[in-house]
């Protein structure tokens, strides 16, 4: 077995076998039903529903329970959900099972103001305890496994990734994600992956003087390559990585991230035309999910992302941002395409 081989592998959360390591992050406003699909199709191994409001469930917001919805063929899927404290996370656990997830996850990293002002995200990194109390819900209240994913500190003076970690398998959490970063840094700044690396060995040795089976952790943070996805595999010893940013845009991340590790081989730029077949693939599912002008303008962020750095962007961009159709867009790629084909310079990146 290669090392790249080895690098990937099928990840036991609870008694749930995923046959690979490579997952989809939750991001509120992009990891919908259509993106979810698209990912999937790329070789991604797992998915995540976007951010879901533990109260919404509660109160059986219909917007709500669309987040909640698995995409088509999404036979494993993790909903991830955001709280203040166990009590309301008590309240929607009977609507959240009833969606069926394969995995539940708790968010304890989000660092947006309106989040964590209201206590959850990051804030339940200042008080361990109440992530213990919620895990023990969670655990109490059906056989689901659990997940939790959190960053390493609220800040550089309150670095407590260990001490988060401990409450939340002391409750019986199944895995462990973190984002390597603080919540004061939000998305700027270096992730610091030796906190990975402390966090997988401390874990390893925390779960080998227990009765607890093996517990995965998976890092999050500056993945915006296959390359870089394999150094943080190797680096930190992590179990899997999961892609946030860096997949908005760019399934294909996945694709050759896979083909990184099972066969050694680092893959070409991804070219105009799978961009575009990628884009209208995401189009249809958006359109039947959510009617033609709605999903053409939640379209317009995804779009963007997908043709950021090629040659003539910018003046594609300023199309995109106003289609309100799915042919408004079909004459956009259209004349994206026939650029490609006119022009010798045009070169994917």
């Amino acid at each position: 077995m290669t090392l790249e081989t080895a690098l990937y592998h099928p990840v036991t959360i609870g008694d749930i076998v995923i046959p690979g390591n490579i997952f989809l992050a939750p991001l509120a406003g992009f990891t919908d039903r259509a993106f979810r699909s698209v990912c999937l199709s790329q070789g991604a191994s797992f998915t995540y529903s976007e951010m879901v409001s533990a109260e919404g469930i509660a109160r059986k917001s219909q917007n709500t329970d669309a987040l909640m919805v698995r995409a088509e063929g999404e036979d494993l899927f993790c909903i991830q959900i955001f709280m203040p404290d166990s009590s309301v996370t008590a309240r929607c656990l009977p609507r959240l099972l009833a969606f069926k997830p394969t995995v539940i996850d708790i968010n304890c990293g989000c660092p947006v103001p309106k989040v964590v002002k209201t206590g959850a995200g990051s804030s339940l990194m200042r008080d361990p305890q109440k992530l213990h109390d919620i895990v023990r819900v969670l655990k109490e209240g059906c056989a689901i496994p659990i997940s939790v994913k959190i960053r390493t500190g609220w800040d550089a003076l309150s670095l407590n990734y260990r001490e988060t970690a401990d409450a939340a398998i002391s409750a019986g959490a199944d895995m462990i994600t973190m984002h390597a970063r603080t919540k004061s840094m939000g998305y700027s700044g270096v992730a610091d992956w030796s906190k990975l690396a402390d966090l997988k060995s401390y874990i390893m040795q925390r779960t080998a003087q227990s009765d607890r089976a093996h517990i995965p952790v998976f890092g999050s943070g500056d993945l915006f390559s296959a390359q870089a996805a394999k150094q943080m595999l190797q680096e930190t010893l992590v179990d899997g990585v999961m892609f946030a940013r860096g997949a908005i845009g760019n399934p294909f991340i996945f694709r050759d991230t896979l083909r990184l590790l099972t066969e050694g081989i680092q893959s070409p730029p991804t070219g105009l035309k799978d961009r575009v077949d990628a884009m209208r693939q995401q189009l249809s599912l958006l359109t039947h999910d959510k009617g033609e002008r709605l999903a053409c303008r939640e379209m317009r962020k995804h779009a963007s992302a997908y043709i950021k750095g090629l040659p003539h962007a910018a003046q594609a961009k300023q199309h995109l941002v106003r289609c309100e159709r799915i042919a408004d867009y079909e004459s956009v790629f259209i004349q994206l395409l026939e650029i490609e084909t006119k022009d010798a310079s045009f070169v994917t990146s």
